[in-house]
């Protein structure tokens, strides 16, 4: 097929999970075209098989805010005539599911089939706020196709705008052969002495995630033996964990590499991966973690719970509870074989129940059925 996928660009999880997409699905012989306002973080910077369109917001005096969503369905509607493009999936509800669907009115009476996967915030979030909900719960009964990461996250889709269509769960997946435990030593070593024990936190930094609970968990943690917390983002709270980590005297425990596009190299180092958030629809970063043997310890938030199986592969505990988090963690650093069991139920977990090649496939079986099929869901009665 000819596909077109719409993301952002940053490092956050949707964009993440669009870009592996589209270089699982080039791989798998289907031609490729990326469309965002720059390229996305982990898209090759040269693949033949994966076109990047870069979409243009031109400025002028008069616009206060320059029209993203306009300037994102001219470019998916001239991207799709010029391109021939068969289906286009849309990353994230707003704006880009509705730039979808004006697109495909725009090239009417060609076929151009939406599909919209949910991600988590653009419903949580982003959909629940006034100005938004009610062209979220538009754009998500005009696609032709609707997925969402996980089950959690279909049934708080139901809850917010009412069964609004049918929704697939398709979870993320992850590259087993590069997300491997493959840990350069010399590597670690960079970032922590033979004996600290190495932590890990991947995120975007914002609130929801809770980064600065990471600082305060490596603090209690370091208290009663060395750790070393290592960092890997960028984002609004970035410079609130380096401030705490001040206050904590822990500043020189706790490593800030910003955001990285071979986040694979630095997984397999550390013996931990932290994630305090609030709440997580999925959570991405842990799979490629596990992927890499190394066991998350995170809350029962979200759909979290259909990721990391508590006791099995990791730990989930009480939702915001720092202290408990810090107890856990030394619990395993002081257990080093219960510690590698999980670690290598971990990988086999990631790899038999999210690898690439189980996952992908069902991503091609919804696009060949909004291809085939007739065309998005009716227009809800009056009233509903």
């Amino acid at each position: 097929m000819r596909i077109g996928v719409v993301c952002y660009p940053t490092a956050g999880g949707s964009g993440v999970v669009a870009t592996e997409l589209a270089m699982a699905l080039a791989d798998r012989g289907h031609a490729l075209h990326v469309l965002s306002y720059a390229p996305p973080l982990r898209l090759p910077a040269f693949d033949d098989r994966i076109r990047y369109h870069e979409v243009e917001v031109t400025s002028y005096p008069l616009f206060r805010y320059p029209p993203y969503d306009a300037a994102l369905a001219s470019r998916i509607a001239e991207t799709a005539e010029e391109e021939g493009l068969d289906v286009v999936h849309v990353h994230y509800a707003i704006p880009h599911a509705l730039a979808a669907v004006l697109a495909r009115e725009v090239v009417a009476p060609r076929r151009l089939p939406v599909v919209t996967t949910l991600h988590g915030t653009d419903i949580t979030i982003v959909g629940q706020d006034r100005a938004y909900a009610r062209m979220t719960r538009h754009a998500i009964r005009a696609s032709d196709a609707v997925t969402s990461v996980s089950g959690w996250l279909r049934a708080e889709t139901d809850r917010v705008f009412g069964p609004t269509r049918e929704i697939d769960v398709v979870p993320n997946f992850v590259d087993p052969v590069r997300f491997a435990p493959q840990p350069d030593r010399a590597r670690r070593r960079a970032f922590a002495r033979p004996d600290d024990a190495l932590l890990v936190h991947v995120s975007n930094f914002r609130p929801v995630k809770r980064a600065v609970s990471a600082v305060e968990v490596l603090a209690k943690v370091h208290a009663e033996r060395p750790a070393v917390l290592l960092m890997v983002g960028e984002g609004p709270d970035r410079a609130a964990c380096e401030a705490r980590a001040r206050e904590l005297g822990v500043r020189d425990r706790v490593r800030f590499v910003g955001a990285q596009t071979e986040v694979e190299t630095l997984l397999p180092l550390a013996d931990l991966f932290l994630l305090p958030s609030e709440f997580e629809s999925f959570g991405l970063a842990v799979l490629e973690s596990m992927a890499c043997g190394t066991p998350a310890v995170a809350f029962e938030a979200g759909g979290l719970p259909e990721v990391v199986r508590d006791g099995v592969d990791g730990r989930l505990l009480p939702p915001c509870d720092d202290a408990a988090m810090a107890r856990a963690v030394l619990d395993l650093l002081g257990a080093p074989a219960r510690l590698r069991e999980l670690s290598e139920a971990a990988r086999a977990g990631a790899v038999e129940r999210f690898g690439r090649d189980r996952v992908v496939p069902l991503y091609e079986a919804v696009y060949r059925r909004a291809v085939g099929g007739a065309g998005a869901a009716s227009p809800p009665a009056a009233g509903a």
